[in-house]
C-alpha cells in the first residue's frame, strides 16, 4: 500500500524502515529537544500524510530509545486518523532519572499504518453473555 506524504522540511531523511520487513518507519525530529525526568515534549516530525481511508496511523515508541532512555510516547500509540493532513508531531516523555538531549534527525518513533474496521455503536438494552463476562483487570490472576 502506498501512503502519500509532504515533506514540510527537505533536510530531515525521509519516514523509512531500519530493516526489510519491519512494520514501522522511523519518523525524526525536527527540532532539538532536552527532556528532564518526567517531562513531556510535543516533537515536530517535518512530514505530513495522507493515510487512506479505511486505515489508521499509530505513532509508537522506539525500543532503544525506551529502553536506553527511558523515552516513551505519552498517548502511546498516537493515533492519526485518515482525515488528518497536518504536520505530524509526537508527545514524548522522559520517564528516566536522567535528562534526555534529542537532537534534530534524530529517530524518536515509529509510525504504523493498519486497517482499521469502521465499528458503528448501536444501543441496546443488554449484552449477550460471553465466557469472561465482566471479569477485567486482574480477573485471570497472575
Amino acid at each position: 500500500m502506498q501512503t502519500s506524504f509532504t515533506r514540510l522540511d527537505k533536510e530531515l531523511p525521509t519516514p523509512r524502515r531500519s530493516h526489510p520487513g519491519d512494520a514501522g518507519l522511523d519518523l525524526y525530529a525536527r527540532v532539538d529537544v532536552t527532556l528532564e525526568p518526567g517531562e513531556r515534549a510535543l516533537v515536530p516530525t517535518g512530514i505530513a500524510i495522507a493515510i487512506p481511508d479505511g486505515h489508521a496511523g499509530f505513532v509508537v515508541p522506539r525500543s532503544g530509545l525506551a529502553f536506553r532512555d527511558g523515552i516513551g510516547v505519552v498517548n502511546g500509540p498516537g493515533l492519526v486518523d485518515a482525515g488528518y493532513r497536518g504536520e505530524l508531531k509526537v508527545i514524548l516523555i522522559n520517564h528516566g532519572q536522567d535528562r534526555v538531549r534529542l537532537t534534530r534527525g534524530d529517530r524518536i518513533a515509529q509510525i504504523v499504518v493498519v486497517p482499521v474496521s469502521m465499528a458503528d455503536f448501536v444501543e441496546v438494552e443488554s449484552l449477550p453473555d460471553s465466557q469472561r463476562g465482566s471479569g477485567g483487570f486482574g480477573s485471570t490472576g497472575r
